[in-house]
């Protein structure tokens, strides 16, 4: 019913509903006045009773669109820093990169033949065009676990979750573990990224320190120091990035046994694993453990040298049953959030893992170790540096006697005018919570890192200040 007074609108609308032997009518009336907002008067009518639920003024829509909570806490280190460098490299001389952990950047470090022409028979065969389960092929898992599985840490395939790339396995296993509110411990200096994802995740981040002096071995007494009620788990990075470093067995148990005293589950990163100089030997923390429940992370990125065919895994290592069903059905559900890894790669893996030659692997650790020991021997002689010697990876750390260059106020500063004067791009240690340092990434071709020590040091040589001058210069300011 409608009837017109003035710029008076009433609308009666009359809803029944019928319910056993009782019938029950609401009764809406909608008013509106002019150029205002409608009014909605709600009587309800019950058995022949009538209640005013009152007046309730009408929204009047309008945007308001607002970047989320989880993106405002969403936080990089490296891209902080490094977007913020506003620095032109010298025109008279060619940039030579040493600051991205990618292997592939110079084309010095190709896969092996064996590696590509697995994924092009896959690519041919046209059989995995589609959807893989969200854990990955069931075939794929199996390769994984019997690739890795060790009479000291056994695997079978549900022990394996396929991700895209080593990066969301890292996400994946914190999410499973940690609440907001609780805390995780981290490595300093350390891989920026699990303080990026933990930041977003609402999860504190509690910075263990790594001792320089003891080739970056952890301080086991500050580490356990940080432990409280909220610690949600021990991050292990082994080998380092970025210090190039590989714990030895004694100090693994070592770490095992903060872990087990405290109750803490560890997430392994292990990316690098196996990427080991000859001198050296890595072990998996899971296969020393005995009751410390892992989370190991690694995938094909860095030993493969295909960072860009994102296929990782999480190795759920679990025999005291301490993480149980929650921990592997936690997971799933969050591995169902997307649909899963690259499925052309996933149905190259078990080729890929169990039929790379040997000498393809020795033949990658020959050149990496060759740049190291050239790049550690050179710096080494560069007054006012300090090179810590790697055991693996692709990386090395640098201390910047900073008192010997008093014109930089710090690391950021120092690697600015490396770039503005030599064209040389390292990453200031800033970027990974350690002042004072600078990372060297060591995969580019060696007359590069001939050429990029050359530059350091005759940047050096420009720049240092023996005791007495740097105390006169600090005079001046």
């Amino acid at each position: 019913m409608m009837t017109g007074q003035g710029h008076q609108a009433c609308w009666c609308f009359h809803l029944c509903a019928v319910e056993a032997l009782r019938m029950d009518s609401y009764l809406i009336q909608v008013d509106g006045h002019g150029d205002h907002a409608p009014v909605l008067d709600v009587h309800l009518k019950t058995n022949g009773n009538s209640i005013s639920l009152g007046k309730v003024k009408g929204r009047k829509p309008r945007w308001a669109v607002r970047a989320s909570e989880m993106s405002k806490k969403t936080f990089n280190p490296v891209r902080a820093i490094v977007d913020t460098m506003k620095v032109e490299p010298n025109p008279k001389k060619a940039v030579i990169s040493l600051s991205l952990g990618d292997p592939t950047v110079f084309g010095n470090l190709p896969t092996n033949d064996e590696v590509t022409r697995a994924v092009k028979e896959v690519l041919d065969s046209g059989r995995y065009n589609g959807y893989a389960p969200s854990v990955g092929y069931q075939s794929c898992r199996e390769a994984v676990a019997a690739y890795y599985s060790c009479p000291e840490a056994p695997l079978e395939a549900q022990d394996v979750i396929l991700t895209s790339g080593c990066s969301q396995a890292i996400e994946l296993a914190l999410a499973v573990l940690a609440n907001p509110g609780q805390n995780i411990l981290v490595p300093r200096p350390g891989f920026s990224l699990y303080k990026t994802l933990a930041l977003s995740m609402g999860i504190e981040v509690k910075l263990y320190n790594l001792l320089p002096e003891k080739s970056w071995e952890i301080d086991l007494e500050h580490l356990e120091s940080l432990v409280d009620e909220k610690t949600a788990c021990l991050i292990v990075n082994n080998p380092s990035n970025p210090c190039g470093s590989v714990f030895s067995r004694s100090h693994l148990q070592k770490i095992l046994a903060v872990a087990s005293r405290q109750c803490v589950p560890i997430l392994a990163d292990e990316i690098y694993g196996d990427m080991v100089f000859a001198d050296c030997k890595y072990e998996p923390i899971a296969t020393l453990s005995t009751n410390v429940p892992i989370l190991s992370c690694g995938g094909l990125a860095k030993r493969w040298l295909v960072p860009g065919w994102r296929m990782g895994w999480i190795l759920i290592h679990d025999r005291r049953d301490i993480f149980g069903n929650e921990i592997r059905d936690g997971l799933v559900r969050l591995s169902q959030r997307i649909l899963g890894p690259c499925t052309i790669v996933q149905g190259a893996l078990e080729r890929i893992l169990h039929r790379t030659p040997p000498e393809f692997y020795h033949n990658t650790l020959s050149i990496l170790k060759s740049n190291a020991d050239l790049c550690y021997a050179a710096l080494s002689a560069i007054p006012g540096l300090q090179p810590v010697r790697p055991a693996g990876a692709m990386y090395l750390m640098v201390e910047i006697e900073m008192e010997h260059f008093p014109e930089f106020e710090n690391d950021v500063e120092f690697t600015e005018r490396l770039i503005s004067e030599q064209s040389v791009f390292c990453l200031p240690a800033t970027c990974f919570e350690y002042p004072n340092f600078f990372r060297v990434v060591i995969t580019v071709p060696e007359e590069m890192m001939l050429e990029a020590c050359s530059r350091i040091q005759e940047f050096c040589e420009m720049h240092y200040q023996g005791a007495e001058g740097a105390q006169d210069l600090e005079c001046d300011k």
